[in-house]
């Protein structure tokens, strides 16, 4: 097939790469002169301007935007009245799925059809293949069906869960979730749960980190008391080699353990990270959407919350928290570890 693709970073990039090695033509916008050239050597068009990127596609047109959420709305403004009846208008990003319900009603009434994709992946798509999630009509869904399924993963190495009939696209690793707003839906929990894995891992590693601290008679924190039993706390654990263990045979072993376990052996103290880290929206609205319907989602409102707090958004609290002490108590603050 033809596809337009606005948005050509990391994985806007590599997904083109994706779709040129399995035969496809793609034509891609480049704002930043140059930004393309690497996919022009690899058989891509590039073009500068939206009026030209329609221009080169052969109509019914099939447009791709990767770009941040919040750029959506701006790029749609310019890019649809270029396009026309029967073309289709994907959104590969982290929209949020009540923007999807909006802006596909907008684009029907010019007659273009619109599909929201939550996409997984990351950097390590290109050769590993893409998780699709997939909102819209019917008929689009259909009509994109060979670019899906050369975007995913396929198959692989994955075994058919037992019992499962057979004849889903999820089994290749796409599939069309339901109609507007169902894709972004999928990939806005799917956000939210990655959020409550990582910080499962973060935290038990933390654990086995901290395991030692009895070898000096009391913990390392001078703000904790004395260790009743400093002996149970002996311990010197590898965790770069526990994290390879756990890969292995074990009941908790996922991608986000094989990343940990690279990411352990490549700094084993994590020296390099300061240890803030962001949220991109869609654990924001995984905990909304749970509040808005009911739903109790415990784990993974801490996991988002444990991100405020690591970007110092918690300190005024503890700060608080220290000053009640002194006051009902007259507790002053113990001088930190040098």
């Amino acid at each position: 097939m033809q596809l337009g693709m606005i948005g050509i970073g990391r994985m806007g990039g590599d997904m083109v790469r994706r779709l040129l090695r399995r035969g496809h033509a793609c034509v891609v916008y480049a704002r930043r002169a140059g930004a393309a050239d690497t996919l022009v050597e690899e058989g891509a068009v590039a073009v500068a301007a939206y009026g030209e990127l329609v221009a080169r596609l052969a109509a019914p047109r099939v447009v791709w935007l990767m770009v941040p959420a919040a750029a959506v709305d701006g790029v749609i403004a310019e890019l649809a009245p270029l396009l026309a009846p029967g073309d289709i208008l994907v959104d590969g990003g982290n929209s949020h799925y009540q923007d999807d319900l909006r802006r596909s009603e907008a684009l029907r009434a010019r007659g273009i059809r619109y599909l929201d994709v939550g996409t997984s992946g990351g950097v390590w798509g290109l050769d590993r293949g893409y998780c699709l999630m997939i909102g819209g009509e019917d008929e689009a869904v259909r009509r994109l069906d060979p670019v899906f399924r050369d975007l995913a993963p396929g198959v692989g190495q994955v075994a058919p869960t037992p019992g499962r009939p057979a004849g889903s696209t999820a089994e290749q690793g796409y599939f069309h979730c339901g109609p507007s707003g169902a894709g972004h839906f999928v990939k806005m929990i799917h956000n939210g749960i990655e959020y409550g894995l990582m910080a499962a891992y973060a935290e038990g590693f933390n654990i086995l980190r901290h395991a030692n601290i009895g070898s000096g008679g009391q913990a390392s924190d001078a703000e904790t008391a004395p260790l009743a039993h400093p002996e149970h706390f002996r311990y010197d654990f590898n965790l770069a080699d526990i994290a390879e263990l756990w890969r292995r045979g074990s009941v908790i072993p996922s991608w986000l353990l094989d990343l940990s376990a690279r990411a352990l052996a490549e700094q084993p103290t994590l020296a390099g990270f300061a240890g803030r880290v962001s949220d991109s929206g869609e654990g924001r609205w995984t905990i909304n959407a749970a509040v808005e319907a009911g739903v109790p989602a415990p784990v993974l409102s801490a996991a988002l919350f444990q991100r405020f707090g690591s970007r110092g958004h918690g300190d005024f609290a503890a700060q608080l928290l220290s000053a009640l002490r002194a006051q009902f108590g007259g507790h002053g603050e113990r001088p930190a570890e040098g």
